[in-house]
Parts: structure tokens; C-alpha cells; sequence
């Protein structure tokens, strides 16, 4: 029966370690983070607002990388889908956004899936990253979504774009916030039908801009309620050497940083980058790929991009996503960790230790009603939990001295035996409390 117990102790105590690595600690987590306060030094003074300006709360994240039939171990893609969806959930839950942006490379294996595959990857997504209205969520295509450029099919394309209901270049606009969600990958300018595509709805949305503004001909154009600078979405960062200047704490490690960038692999090409800048004057350039988080300034123009890191574990051990506050003049954003995949490891081995010691810890518990002589009781006590703790000696040697010194007026609250018996009260008051912890 006493084994019995023990073991389900041992049970009990495996539950409670796993209900805090796999559920709680994300929310003690996520808690930490908040909104960031938007600064009025930094609002733009160009722009005509009508009095009162609203608040649009973001939620960003990058490269979730579900990982499909082809690569990974069960295992591991069940570990990963867990951890993303618990802290999207979670996330969710505590931070409510009106709006949520996944900047590409959903999926791991999006271009080599068949259709059958990609369904059953639409799914998966729906599941992992379900969200209630009026919460909006998009998403913008990455390379491993549907191919490097040289890779990128129209069938490819179609497919994700018809599932996600996005185009090369998409425009949302959202309480006279301006968001454009850009394919990376169609920004080759080398003629392709893609590119063709991305192009004409580029100079489309950057019209209406100019419209807004009260810039150029409005000829057949319908211009949006009020103008702000709009605020860029795509997956590859803008051109850029390296992430040598990165020095944010979910940047990329010091060998990784010196590594230099291919252009329209690791970043856009310089000239797309520019025309991008040129044709939409953004404010505000929000990125993924890398894995790793980034801030650059543009002094010149004034332009702020931020590279977000991978949402997923299999990239990352410190995963981060963003919280943003947009207004037509005015943006914060704060980078908002999760739990390292470092620290669960080693809550798990920690816990573990400490269940299975206490398990096999030798136990005795002792009564005074056990004996029949209760003024050996003390010292019986004494001998069996001061064991324990390692003083025994130290008491045993105070006993003897007693027995050899008896007080001259027969006393039995001499110096000697008051040590002792406070030592004998605070080793019972240990030995209970022992006990209720390890019972």
C-alpha cells in the first residue's frame, strides 16, 4: 500500500512538471509582455489627422515552418506544432490584437507538396493558428511556400495565393492605417508572368497613395479616406550586406552574423529594394527569412525595418514574435520573447531529479505513542530525525554530559538539558515538516 502511494506520488508530481513546461510557463511568459505606449515626440507632423486618431493593435510573426511529410521525425513535428500553438493561443488570449501578420514561410515543404499534401497543411494551419472575428489574420508567401524565384511556378502561386486569398501585392487598410503585403519572391523584375503581375498591382496601390496624398492625377482612381505613409510586409528583408549591425538580443549569433547576404536569397536585390522605397514611401518595413531578429534606420527617408525571427523552436532557441500600435501618424512596436527551449530542457531535468529523489528517499515516520517509556521519547526522536540533518553528534554529545553532570538541586532545567530540548523541539517541528513535504 506504501508503494502504492509512493508511486502515485511519483504520477503526481510528473503531471505537475508537465502542466508547467507545456502549459503554464507560456503564460508566465507572454505576461511579461505588453503593448508598447506610443511616443508623441515621434509622431509625424505631416500628416492631417481629423482629432482623434485610433489605436490598431498588431500581432507579427514570421517562418512558423510547419514541417510536412517529408522531413522531421513525428516527434519532433509534434513537439514543434504544440509549442507554436500553445503560444499563439496564448498569445491570443492575453494580448487580443485586432490584426495578425505571418511574414511568410509557413509552411516547410509548401513547394514540394502535391495537393493532397497542401490540404492537408491548410488543416494543420487552420488548427494551429485558428483565430475568432473580429481578430483579421495574413499572410504573406515565402520561399519555402512556393519556391526561390527560379523555383516559383504560376500553379505554385495560384495555389497559395487562392488558399490565402492574397495576391503578388495586396493592400489592407485598417482604421486609416495602410498595410502592402509583398511577394518577395515576384520581385525579380526580370519580366515573368509573376513578376508582371506584382508589378501592375504595385504601381496600382502607389497610385492610389499618390491620389490620397494629392499627388499626381487621380484619373480613375478612388482615393482612401484619409493619407498615411503605409507600412510594408514581406518576407525577405531589404537589401543588406549582413547582419553585422543587428544587435538586438534575438539577433543572430556572432558567427552567423558576418556571413554575407546573397542578393534575392538571403535579401532583395538593391534595385528592388529601392523601387519599393521609392514608389511607396513607407514608414515602416516589417521582414522575416532570416530567422533572427533585426532593427535598421534609414536616416534619409526616415524609414524604420524590423527583421522578425522564427516563430518556431526548430529555428530558434529564443523565438520571439512582435506587438506593434499603429495609428495614421505614429507606430511602437516591442519584440516579446517566449520560453527558451533551454530553460523547459532544463525545468524537465531539474523536476525530474527532484521527483525521482524524493521517491526513493528513505522514509520512517515515528509516534510518541510507539513507546511505551515516554521519557525516552525525546531521545529516541532526537536520535531519528537530528540523523537526518546531520547534528545527532552534536546532541549526543550534550546528553552525555548531562548524564554525567545531574544538577545539585535536582533540577531538570539546567542549561545543558534546556539545549538540549530545544534542539529535541526544533528537530520534531523539521521532522513534521519533512514529512508533510515528502508525504
Amino acid at each position: 500500500m506504501r508503494l502504492k502511494f509512493a508511486f502515485m506520488r511519483f504520477l503526481t508530481g510528473i503531471f505537475i512538471l508537465a502542466f508547467l513546461c507545456e502549459f503554464l510557463i507560456y503564460y508566465l511568459v507572454l505576461y511579461q509582455c505588453s503593448y508598447p505606449v506610443l511616443n508623441p515626440e515621434f509622431e509625424d507632423s505631416s500628416i492631417i489627422t481629423n482629432g482623434t486618431v485610433e489605436e490598431l493593435r498588431a500581432m507579427i510573426l514570421a517562418d512558423t515552418h510547419l514541417l510536412g511529410p517529408y522531413r522531421g521525425h513525428w516527434f519532433d513535428k509534434l513537439r514543434r506544432e504544440w509549442q507554436m500553438y500553445r503560444s499563439f493561443q496564448s498569445a491570443v488570449a492575453i494580448h487580443n490584437p485586432d490584426i495578425i501578420f505571418i511574414l511568410g514561410d509557413i509552411f516547410d515543404e509548401g513547394m514540394w507538396t502535391t495537393q493532397t499534401e497542401f490540404d492537408a497543411y491548410l488543416k494543420r494551419f487552420a488548427n494551429l493558428f485558428n483565430v475568432e472575428k473580429p481578430i483579421e489574420l495574413f499572410v504573406v508567401p515565402g520561399n519555402h511556400d512556393i519556391g526561390f524565384h527560379y523555383r516559383m511556378s504560376p500553379n505554385l502561386e495560384h495555389r497559395f495565393s487562392t488558399a490565402f486569398k492574397s495576391r503578388p501585392v495586396s493592400f489592407v487598410s485598417r482604421r486609416n492605417v495602410h498595410f502592402v503585403l509583398i511577394n518577395s519572391m515576384a520581385m525579380e523584375g526580370d519580366g515573368c508572368s509573376i513578376c508582371q503581375k506584382a508589378e501592375k498591382n504595385l504601381k496600382t496601390v502607389a497610385a492610389k497613395l499618390r491620389c490620397t496624398k494629392g499627388v499626381g492625377v487621380c484619373k480613375g482612381i478612388k482615393p482612401l479616406p484619409s493619407y498615411s505613409k503605409p507600412i510594408i510586409l514581406q518576407h525577405f528583408p531589404m537589401y543588406r550586406e549582413s547582419d553585422e549591425s543587428c544587435q538586438e538580443i534575438d539577433s543572430a549569433p556572432p558567427v552567423l552574423k558576418n556571413e554575407k547576404f546573397r542578393e534575392r536569397w538571403e535579401c532583395l536585390s538593391r534595385e528592388a529594394s529601392e523601387m519599393l522605397i521609392e514608389m511607396l514611401r513607407p514608414r515602416v518595413i516589417l521582414t522575416g527569412h532570416t530567422h533572427h531578429g533585426c532593427y535598421r534606420f534609414y536616416p534619409e527617408s526616415k524609414i524604420h525595418e524590423y527583421t522578425v525571427p522564427s516563430f518556431s523552436w526548430r529555428n530558434k532557441n529564443n523565438p520571439t514574435f512582435m506587438l506593434g500600435v499603429f495609428t495614421s501618424n505614429n507606430h511602437a512596436l516591442e519584440r516579446c520573447p517566449l520560453p527558451q527551449e533551454t530553460t523547459v530542457i532544463a525545468l524537465y531535468v531539474i523536476g525530474l531529479f527532484v521527483n525521482i529523489f524524493i521517491y526513493f528517499l528513505p522514509r520512517r515516520r515515528f509516534s510518541l505513542h510507539e513507546h511505551k517509556n515516554p521519557k525516552t521519547c525525546p531521545q529516541k526522536l532526537t536520535t531519528i530525525v537530528c540523523r537526518k540533518f546531520q547534528i545527532f553528534a552534536v546532541l549526543r554529545l550534550h546528553a552525555r554530559r548531562q548524564k554525567s553532570k545531574p544538577s545539585l538541586d535536582g533540577s531538570e532545567t539546567s542549561g545543558a538539558q534546556c539545549r538540549v530540548y530545544l534542539c529535541v523541539i526544533l528537530c520534531r517541528f523539521l521532522s513534521r515538516l519533512f514529512s508533510r513535504l515528502m508525504w
